[in-house]
């Protein structure tokens, strides 16, 4: 055997190096714990293995989990205590409508009463917002969603640009309420949005067209009329649920 031959043999008894600590690994990591947490491969209450086998286990720095675990726990995923170790924590302390964690909940299977959750939150929220947006929107607002829904039109809600384009629709409603409270629901409506559009047509098209229900709360907040923009608004979430429902075989009369 020459010298060559032997090196990779030499060099496999060396520690293998650890991947780097970058934005995009702890992210990776975060996204990989994250997904496990919300789908319930972590139990709430699991005490997670320390940072030493974790890190050995996924291959990366120490560095690099200890900012994944950072990122879980601004979340609400996870407590970590000297001594106690890190702790997954109870769904009702996540933040449920941070945009990541809705990401990961629909990377897998989401549990029926979260979806069902999603959905009772976007029927509290967007009818009420609709109608102030109906009696508050101004020119810039009304273009926004004119041109929002002529993209969703174009591209159509099967291509990411059509996804965006319905988030950037019902973004703008937000933001033509003039409520800072509800300005700052933007991102996770917005988010809820997209992932529930992308999860309904993962293993076939839509059912439906939805486009012409969004037409409708468009129409009724350009006309300044509150009470048809609340009720447009009202039946194109309930359609969105069925539509759901449907895609998560439990069909329309099932708690979903």
């Amino acid at each position: 055997m020459t010298q060559q031959d032997a090196q990779p043999d030499a060099q496999s008894d060396a520690p293998r190096p650890k991947r780097g600590t970058g934005r995009r690994l702890h992210g990776a990591i975060a996204f990989k714990l994250g997904t496990d947490i919300v789908s319930g491969v972590y139990a709430p209450g699991t005490v997670l293995s320390s940072e030493v086998e974790f890190s050995e286990a996924l291959d990366v720095s120490r560095g690099a989990f200890r900012e994944a675990m950072q990122v879980l726990a601004a979340k609400g995923l996870v407590e970590s205590r000297p001594k106690a170790g890190t702790r997954v924590l109870p769904r009702t302390r996540w933040n449920l409508l941070d945009p990541d964690v809705l990401a990961w909940a629909f990377s897998g299977e989401p549990d029926p009463s979260f979806v069902r959750g999603i959905f009772e939150l976007r029927a509290i929220v967007e009818p009420g917002a609709a109608r102030l947006a109906a009696e508050r929107r101004d020119r810039e607002d009304l273009r926004a969603m004119k041109d929002a829904l002529s993209a969703m039109r174009r591209h159509t809600l099967a291509t990411d640009a059509g996804r965006a384009a319905d988030r950037d629709f019902h973004d703008a409603i937000l933001r033509a309420t003039r409520n800072d409270a509800l300005i700052v629901l933007t991102a996770s409506i917005g988010s809820a949005v997209h992932w529930t559009t992308q999860y309904k047509q993962r293993s076939r098209a839509l059912p439906r067209n939805p486009i012409p229900d969004h037409a409708k709360v468009y129409d009724a907040i350009a006309a300044g009329d509150g009470d048809a923009a609340a009720a447009a608004m009202r039946v194109l979430v309930d359609l969105a649920l069925e539509d759901t429902r449907e895609e998560m075989g439990q069909g329309s009369g099932k708690e979903g």
